[in-house]
Parts: structure tokens; C-alpha cells; sequence
């Protein structure tokens, strides 16, 4: 494949995921305040999915489009971070405050999360 093919077979790809409307990104270690931050990998690596109080109806379970292996609490909202996707607290779960918690390496992978009420 020549380098021209390449590139326009990249920016086709890259265009299309942008348009499908999913919430996840390649590497990006920034999470602006008032957002939830979830990555694929520790430290901050790999996919990441974003919330915020317009995407994450509080009191609701939401379960993430990526298994999560690090993440940040920007939110105003305390919120709990769930192994399963569906909440379960018969997993693992914990729950974390609100205006920047920081998990760099979590203690198990996060598939679900709920945003907590005011």
C-alpha cells in the first residue's frame, strides 16, 4: 500500500469514528473539569470514555463502553465506580469523591459507574 493510500485509508477511519457519536478517544491524559475519565489502561493509557452530567443521568447505572483500568472523578458528583456493568454489588465497587479523585491503577476493572445525586 502506497503512503498516499495509507494516509487517506487513516483519514477515513478517523473520520467515521468521529461521526458515529461514541464517547471514547485515543490516548488523552486530560480530563477537564466536570467530566468522568475512564482508560483502558493504567495509568492513564490506552481508550478513554467520558462522562458528564449531561451524558450520566445521576442515580442511574451506566455501563461503559470500555473496561476500565484507571480514571478520574472531575464530576461534582460523588460516583461509584462497579466491576459489572450492571451495578451489581455483589462484585466489586467502591465509591469516590467528587472534584478530582485520581485512580491511576484501579483495584479491579470498572464496567459500570454510578453518578450519585446532589
Amino acid at each position: 500500500m502506497s503512503t498516499k493510500s495509507l494516509i487517506a485509508a487513516l483519514v477515513i477511519t478517523a473520520g467515521a469514528v468521529a461521526s458515529s457519536g461514541i464517547a471514547v478517544a485515543q490516548s488523552d491524559k486530560a480530563c477537564d473539569k466536570g467530566e468522568f475519565c475512564v482508560w483502558t489502561g493504567p495509568d492513564y493509557t490506552g481508550t478513554v470514555q467520558r462522562l458528564d452530567l449531561e451524558s450520566a443521568n445521576p442515580d442511574e447505572c451506566i455501563p461503559l463502553t470500555v473496561v476500565g483500568r484507571s480514571f478520574a472523578n472531575r464530576l461534582s458528583r460523588d460516583i461509584s465506580a462497579y466491576q459489572r456493568e450492571n451495578c451489581s454489588t455483589e462484585a466489586e465497587f467502591t465509591t469516590y469523591p467528587k472534584h478530582g479523585t485520581y485512580v491511576p491503577d484501579a483495584y479491579f476493572v470498572i464496567r459500570g459507574v454510578q453518578v450519585w445525586g446532589p
